[in-house]
């Protein structure tokens, strides 16, 4: 039976806490928890990383991958009103899929994707359309009927945001990316930066044995009070980083919480020295908010060897994109936003020479509306989505390509798209690219074996 603290340590490891508080040091550790150490499933020899770029607010997919063949760019003009796109302005952005579409159908990008067109041009992005939350396939006949399940609070920003990265309803406690860093936490030397965000805490880098790393665009998240000299003295700073690392009460929880700041800080130093010594890049970063969280996910990808890194999952993250008014005037802002970031980021990993190790993609809460409800548009289902690296299949449009039209096959309602192709298919496929077996993706996609298309070919083998 362990010994049970007195009083007077209780009050002793509080005091501690309080001070620690008081100072402004607790706060900010995160607390950068490092992974468990539990044996992982499975290995790797090559370095590859998984980056997703989270678009929060729902991002309209009917301005950022535009109909463009005459008919159905008639038909998305008619239903979007003020705010389609002119056809003139697209011209220059026209995708010119390898794989073909049918029907004469064509698509192009918004007019600010300029980057991303030209990373298209060359082979290393893809385009999958339709793309969304499903419990099973789902045709428009079911969803009238209810026949079958369906994904939980359909249309919800804070539901759909955790369906697309857990695959369950707001709460949940794993994401699909945590999952997959499970498995390789072992391959790396240093566990604790297999999974890292750029942009607060995402359930979709939360494993069920690993812990995802916090760090600010600024860089790695250190104790205010190493930070700074508090009181302007560094003798204050050095007390308080003993303070929370020595355990002077023997209870347990003061244990805990000493080694946990024990780690936190090695994590930092180590993380911190690790970046200083990666030489700046030659290709101009995107100094937006977006720009600088993926300019940080370069460095450490740089600081790979130094980490001694196998496999990396990131988060970074985009808001802005809940346009119910606004859409004409904003839209095209975030997409130049986008564009910069995305096409800098990419360059950076050419620079490095790591683009075929790297795969970005791009997720929201969900698509909207084809109709416009004046100056923007509503909640919807499916959208479409970036696939961007050198292992990319590219210059392809993966996916089902949606019918347009008032109660068409895939219209559930104001043009909202029912998903022909499921966040597990996309996310497998991901997985599958990274190095999961196709029996650990059983296991982290709960919901696969209910798919017939369980790799969607978006990668070159």
């Amino acid at each position: 039976m362990s010994k049970q603290p007195t009083r007077a340590a209780r009050r002793s490891f509080m005091r501690s806490a309080a001070a620690a508080a008081a100072t402004g040091v607790a706060a900010p550790m995160a607390l950068n928890l490092a992974a468990t150490g539990q044996a992982a499933a499975a290995t790797a020899q090559d370095y590859k990383a998984l980056v997703c770029v989270f678009l929060y607010g729902g991002n309209d997919n009917y301005n950022t991958v535009v109909p463009y063949d005459l008919a159905s760019y008639n038909e998305y003009a008619r239903m979007r009103g003020s705010l389609a796109l002119g056809h003139g302005s697209l011209a220059s952005h026209v995708l010119n899929p390898d794989n073909g579409l049918d029907g004469g159908r064509q698509f192009a990008l918004a007019p600010q994707l300029t980057g991303l067109h030209e990373i298209w041009t060359e082979g290393n992005m893809g385009v999958l359309m339709n793309v969304g939350p499903l419990v099973v396939p789902t045709s428009k006949a079911d969803y009238a009927s209810s026949r079958v399940p369906l994904p939980p609070k359909l249309f919800s920003h804070n539901d759909q945001q955790s369906v697309w990265q857990s695959l369950a309803a707001e709460g949940a406690t794993t994401g699909w990316g945590g999952r997959m860093a499970d498995l390789f936490a072992d391959a790396n030397q240093n566990q604790i930066f297999t999974s890292m965000s750029l942009n607060g805490n995402a359930v979709m880098l939360s494993g069920e044995h690993t812990v995802q790393y916090q760090m600010s665009p600024s860089g790695p998240v250190t104790l205010n009070g190493q930070r700074y000299d508090v009181y302007r003295h560094p003798a204050v700073s050095q007390m308080i980083e003993q303070l929370v690392t020595t355990n002077v009460t023997g209870h347990q929880m003061s244990e805990i919480y000493s080694e946990v700041a024990r780690r936190s800080i090695a994590a930092n130093d180590v993380l911190t020295g690790a970046m200083a010594s990666v030489d700046s890049f030659t290709t101009a970063q995107h100094t937006s908010e977006l720009g600088e969280q993926l300019s940080r996910v370069a460095t450490v990808i740089a600081a790979r060897n130094q980490l001694g890194m196998k496999r990396q999952v990131f988060f970074v993250g985009l808001g802005g994109f809940d346009h119910h008014d606004g859409l004409a005037a904003n839209h095209p802002v975030l997409m130049k936003t986008l564009d910069d970031a995305l096409s800098s980021f990419y360059r950076t990993t050419q620079e490095l020479g790591v683009a075929d190790n790297v795969t970005t993609f791009t997720a929201s809460d969900f698509g909207r509306t084809l109709s416009g409800n004046g100056d923007g548009t509503d909640h919807g289902w499916g959208g479409h989505h970036f696939m961007i690296g050198g292992a990319v299949k590219g210059r392809s449009i993966y996916g089902q390509v949606p019918e347009l039209g008032d109660d068409g096959p895939d219209d559930v309602g104001r043009g909202r798209l029912l998903p022909s192709t499921s966040v597990e298919q996309m996310s497998a496929t991901l997985g599958s690219w990274f190095g999961v077996s196709n029996t650990e993706l059983d296991d982290i996609f709960p919901r696969l074996s209910e798919f017939s298309e369980r790799d969607l070919g978006m990668f070159n083998t």
